[in-house]
């Protein structure tokens, strides 16, 4: 018989849970049982963020307890080394030292993106921005949250990305981000190892969140209708599939065997079996190599 709660009394902390992925995420650990602190600046008692969206991370918490998990909403800014301080020594004090799971999901660099410009006419300060951004905050996370993983000798630390390979992600600042979290979590996982605590990156396809719906005009109802004007949004993916994916690592019991290494969405389906929330299983990996590859050369092996 399959456990439908294998997190049950685990405790997760997922940085940037607000939207998208990171809400995927959170929402699929609590539905698996966790106990989910859900950290960002996204507030809807004290104001949102500068990307000036209405996901707060309070909708996230409720979301997390209604799937079954508990949801705890906390603001934290993190690119401040004394908020996530001061959360580390929260989730101590209410968890008597116990945390599972670290997901760094902290990103916000939509708007700080240039994707028409090479790194010589781009604005320097946007995208030195970009970089504190989507990889400090992933690092000051680290420093303070790690110590609770090393303590209790377990646990698992996920760094999202886009991307699982080498291959340029078609903006300098951007690919400069997401190769670098990559390399955070290698780096984390070589320093971990001795301490049984697995670390790695993951990403999703093509993932559907809440900004790209807008961006095609649709709603998660009707996102079919964004395939006339991109086809291959006919092969993304909702945030359910990537928390999904982060929820099976967090619940093998071997996950240390992955430590260290870049995994997908589309690869992790095919190992654990999950779907999507509509029962399908997208895999972006496969549709790149009929669809894109000859156009766009090899999507890459993984790193």
């Amino acid at each position: 018989m399959t456990d439908t709660r294998p997190l049950e009394g685990r405790v997760a902390l997922v940085a940037g849970g607000t939207r998208g992925g990171g809400r995927g995420i959170a929402v699929e650990l609590g539905a698996a049982g966790a106990t989910v602190y859900v950290t960002g600046r996204s507030s809807s008692t004290a104001g949102r963020s500068d990307l000036d969206r209405p996901e707060t991370i309070e909708a996230t918490a409720e979301k997390v307890t209604a799937a079954g998990g508990t949801g705890i909403a906390v603001r934290v800014d993190h690119s401040r080394p004394d908020e996530v301080r001061a959360l580390a020594e929260r989730i101590a004090d209410e968890q008597e030292g116990r945390l599972d799971v670290l997901v760094n999901s902290v990103w916000g660099g939509d708007p700080l993106t240039d994707w028409e410009n090479p790194l010589w006419e781009q604005d320097l300060e946007a995208g030195l921005r970009l970089l504190r951004q989507a990889v400090e905050t992933h690092v000051i996370t680290s420093r303070f949250v790690l110590p609770l993983l090393v303590a209790r000798k377990s646990g698992l630390v996920v760094e999202v990305t886009d991307g699982n390979t080498a291959r340029y992600r078609g903006s300098f600042f951007y690919d400069l981000a997401k190769s670098s979290v990559i390399r955070l979590a290698v780096a984390q996982a070589a320093e971990l190892k001795p301490h049984g605590v697995a670390a790695v990156a993951v990403t999703p396809g093509f993932l559907r969140s809440e900004a790209l719906l807008e961006h095609f005009g649709v709603t998660e109802d009707n996102w079919r209708d964004g395939a006339a004007q991109d086809p291959n949004f006919a092969h993304s993916e909702t945030p359910a599939y990537l928390g999904r994916a982060v929820a099976a690592l967090a619940a093998d019991p071997d996950v240390m065997a992955k430590t260290g290494r870049a995994l997908a969405t589309w690869g992790l389906y095919q190992e654990y079996g999950f779907t999507d929330a509509d029962g399908t299983q997208p895999d972006f990996a496969a549709h790149w190599a009929r669809n894109l590859e000859e156009e766009y050369g090899p999507l890459g092996d993984p790193l």
